[in-house]
């Protein structure tokens, strides 16, 4: 089938891509020339795993670039918008580039075509989106508009996409309803399963894939609710860890007590430095304001936010009880993006802490294996970026480690201890056994469990040290 996609971004590139290796014919428009020249050029603008190959695979044969809207749309049947929807002052959704690209559609509607909403958007925006179309003079019978929602995760966004654990299409007639089926048929007849240069299977995938079919503002309310809750689910184990700490329990231990009852789950129970990213921030907000301007104050979600904002705060408040003050120390941080496997540092937990510390006067050498090029048109001068996890730790007065990257959970720890001024590390990640980490030499700061010390060290001498060493 001839598809079209509007937007380059993280979903719309990734839905690109992974439509091309189902066997469609994709044109992928975008009006920024710096990313066209960037994905003509046969670079992979986006740190995502499998993306290079499926690009390289299908560029210039199944997946083409344009900035020619219009001409796109008369060459396809289906067009899926995949543009951004950033929130306002308010937390609203602001919709603006839905509304342009759907006036731009109309006037390449040549036949009937399926416009696609597969932004996260508001529960009416696909009537929105058709009246705008309509305003054109376009003649109703020549166009639908559904929503099919992403569900995808930064750092495994073609595995999800592939392997998904269910595709969901909001259609509101039996004809989109049936193109739409089409499109995804290499996935729920499990075809694309049986070829041997399709991306590798994860484990517990869902095979073939399910698809649920409902009406538009069902799809649309269900990947709002779906990230709310999955917010909310992060939040929840964050407060659970901020009483685990004030009892002296193991938030570990307890997530593994609550996440492995069917009902419940372990996937996202996690205790860390809170959620971030471009998704779950704006969404929550988003899904809020929807709530309100419904009629309902939905308090759960303010209280999520609440919750992970002030998870930032106890990190920060963590690092100082560690440390003592923090003007003139110096710090190695591992991590900036806002979650391992990927490059995006949008709403990133990390960078508001390393910019507080930085407020507060620390200074600060940071690595990340893939944020760093972000993160420098960001942050200030006052971070030296360096190229490993042992040069972040380099003569530091501790280490902070603030995303969960796979590298960081493997390190040399003799090595790291070597390299340290004092041995003290603080995990934002809870990536290491407190009890490892203190036979090893080090003070380790968790998140959700008690602090460790190494072996016969009182913590009144390692604090009175550490205070000594700095003023000398």
């Amino acid at each position: 089938m001839r598809i079209a996609v509007v937007g380059s971004g993280y979903v719309g590139l990734v839905a690109g891509a992974c439509f091309a290796d189902l066997g469609h014919d994709v044109i992928l428009v975008d009006n920024d020339a710096g990313k066209l020249a960037v994905l003509n050029n046969g670079q992979t603008p986006i740190h995502e795993k499998f993306l290079p190959e499926l690009l390289s695979r299908h560029r210039g044969h199944r997946l083409n670039f344009s900035d020619d809207l219009q001409e796109a749309v008369r060459r396809s049947a289906v067009i899926f918008v995949a543009v951004g929807t950033p929130p306002t002052e308010s937390g609203e959704a602001d919709l603006s580039y839905v509304e342009s690209v759907a006036r731009e559609i109309s006037g390449g509607i040549n036949g009937y075509k399926v416009v696609v909403e597969k932004s996260t958007v508001p529960v009416y925006t696909s009537e929105w989106v058709r009246k705008i179309i309509l305003r054109t003079g376009t003649d109703p019978d020549m166009f639908d508009v559904a929503s099919n929602p992403e569900f995808l995760r930064e750092g495994t966004a073609v595995t999800d996409f592939l392997f998904p654990d269910r595709i969901v299409i909001g259609c509101d007639t039996e004809r989109s309803a049936a193109l739409l089926r089409e499109i995804y048929t290499p996935l729920t007849d499990g075809s694309y399963y049986e070829r041997a240069d399709a991306i590798p299977q994860p484990d517990r995938a869902s095979i073939p894939a399910p698809i649920i079919v409902t009406s538009t503002k069902s799809a649309e309310l269900i990947k709002h609710a779906s990230n709310a809750f999955l917010a909310m689910k992060i939040s929840f184990i964050n407060a659970v860890a901020s009483v685990c700490e004030s009892v002296g329990a193991n938030a570990n231990q307890v997530v593994h007590g609550i996440g492995t009852d069917s009902r419940i789950g372990p996937k996202f129970l996690n205790p860390g430095i809170g959620y971030g990213g471009s998704c779950f921030p704006k969404d929550v907000m988003a899904f809020r304001a929807v709530a309100r301007e419904s009629g309902y104050e939905f308090r759960l979600l303010d209280e999520v936010m609440r919750i992970n904002e002030e998870q930032r705060q106890r990190f920060l408040r963590k690092i100082r009880s560690a440390l003592w003050t923090l003007r003139g120390k110096n710090l190695g941080v591992l991590g900036l993006a806002f979650k391992g496997g990927t490059d995006d540092i949008r709403e990133s937990p990390a960078i508001f802490l390393v910019q507080a510390l930085l407020q507060e006067g620390c200074k600060i050498r940071a690595y990340d294996p893939a944020a760093m090029d972000r993160a420098q048109e960001v942050m200030s001068s006052s971070i030296t970026f360096v190229n490993s996890a042992y040069e972040a730790a380099h003569e530091a007065d501790a280490l902070l480690i603030l995303t969960e990257w796979e590298e960081f959970a493997n390190l040399d720890l003799h090595r790291l201890r070597q390299e340290l001024r004092y041995p003290i590390v603080i995990d934002g990640r809870n990536l290491y056994d407190p009890e490892v980490m203190a036979a090893q030499g080090f003070t380790y700061y968790s998140v959700g469990r008690a602090t460790c010390h190494p072996d016969g060290v009182p913590a009144a001498m390692l604090k009175n040290g550490l205070r000594n060493g700095n003023k000398a």
